[in-house]
């Protein structure tokens, strides 16, 4: 879930909290793969929501006043994909507030059809492989188990994490256990005397990624 409310003392990313990825052709396509994004915010124990799915204590911790690099990034971003409880967090807004960009909400749950939104139960890698095709070349992936399905398959380019000072004690977790691991590299550092920090990784390229 990403500060969608959401200055700086330090910085070493991008604007957009994000690095330039490298080249990769999984398909063999001879195509850049679509890249693949997670901007998202969380307790300082790892949490992404209270118990109860409750996102109060980040807006009371980020406050009204800050974008935290959020608008910079979306407007780097040519679609969102999300789970099912990351999208009823937004699914009674009209207009959605992505500036009209194409959602794609990864579920088993049947909903009202809506334009710009594409329900769908594909697996990372075929999704992957749907936007590459739909010429696609950042996709930002929103809500702790999809971020760790996409993570589990090694298919997530960079990261920006958001950890406010806050221990929640228990909720809804940022990462779920995968069977894969990556390795990640640290790309900048953002502070705010709020006392929210920001880190901005990229994935470590592994020799067959080219």
């Amino acid at each position: 879930m990403g500060l969608v409310t959401l200055s700086s003392d330090t910085c070493s990313a991008g604007a957009d909290g994000s690095t330039s990825a490298p080249w990769r052709d999984e398909g063999g396509t001879g195509l850049a793969t679509t890249r693949l994004s997670v901007f998202i915010a969380c307790s300082l124990d790892g949490y992404i929501a209270s118990r109860d799915g409750s996102l109060a204590w980040l807006e009371q911790a980020a406050g009204g006043d800050q974008d935290y690099g959020y608008e910079a990034f979306l407007g780097s971003v040519d679609a969102l994909a999300m789970g099912a409880g990351t999208y009823e967090h937004i699914a009674d807004l009209d207009p959605l507030p992505y500036g009209g960009r194409p959602v794609f909400v990864f579920t088993h749950r049947q909903r009202p059809p809506r334009p710009g939104v594409t329900l769908w139960q594909e697996s990372p890698q075929a999704a992957l492989r749907r936007w590459t095709a739909m010429g696609l070349g950042r996709v930002y992936v929103d809500g702790g188990t999809l971020v760790s399905s996409f993570l589990g398959a090694g298919l997530i380019d960079d990261l920006v994490i958001t950890t406010a000072p806050v221990l929640l004690g228990g909720g809804l977790p940022l990462f779920h256990p995968v069977q894969v691991g990556a390795q990640l590299r640290l790309e900048g550092v953002r502070t705010w005397p709020n006392g929210l920090v920001q880190l901005a990784y990229s994935r470590v390229q592994e020799a067959q990624d080219g």
